[in-house]
């Protein structure tokens, strides 16, 4: 196949929707008592999957856990997902859009998502930082390529 001609490649925002969400505050109202100097850790990834010729659903999955020493403050999961239309691209194009400007896409709606849920849960404001979703795909690439290479070092 010949290289894809600019003209022919198409990037489109089919659907932003939440897929997923959930809000749980196990330790309230007694967490309400407390100095509030929460420890509070993100943990996030991204998945994709086609849907339709040059159609993808890429789902962020966001779960952030604040904790009061031991207790559990507050846990937030949003699941954010999108349906992109990805045409003309080759491939080795395609999984960059995917794993990176995708997921760039959709994480200001997750942000607004858990920063709405904390603050309805009636806790202070988090503003979640931004990402660098470039640098963590080239991470996971060179990460993969380095199993791949000496999957002796892979198990350890």
């Amino acid at each position: 196949m010949s290289e894809a001609s600019a003209e022919n490649k198409q990037f489109a925002i089919q659907k932003i929707y939440v897929k997923d969400l959930s809000f749980e505050t196990p330790n309230s109202p007694a967490v309400f008592t407390e100095e509030w100097k929460p420890e509070v850790n993100l943990n996030l990834n991204s998945e994709s999957r086609p849907v339709a010729d040059n159609v993808y659903e890429v789902v962020m999955k966001l779960t952030v856990t604040a904790k009061q020493g031991e207790k559990t403050a507050y846990l937030a999961e949003v699941q954010q997902a999108g349906i992109f239309t990805i045409a003309g691209f080759a491939e080795d194009e395609v999984k960059p859009m995917l794993g990176a400007f995708c997921p760039n896409t959709l994480y200001p709606f997750a942000r607004e998502a858990v920063a709405d849920l904390v603050q309805r849960g009636g806790f202070p404001p988090l503003l979640l930082a931004p990402i660098n979703f470039d640098a963590l795909y080239a991470q996971q690439v060179n990460e993969v390529q380095a199993q791949v290479a000496n999957p002796d070092n892979a198990q350890h």
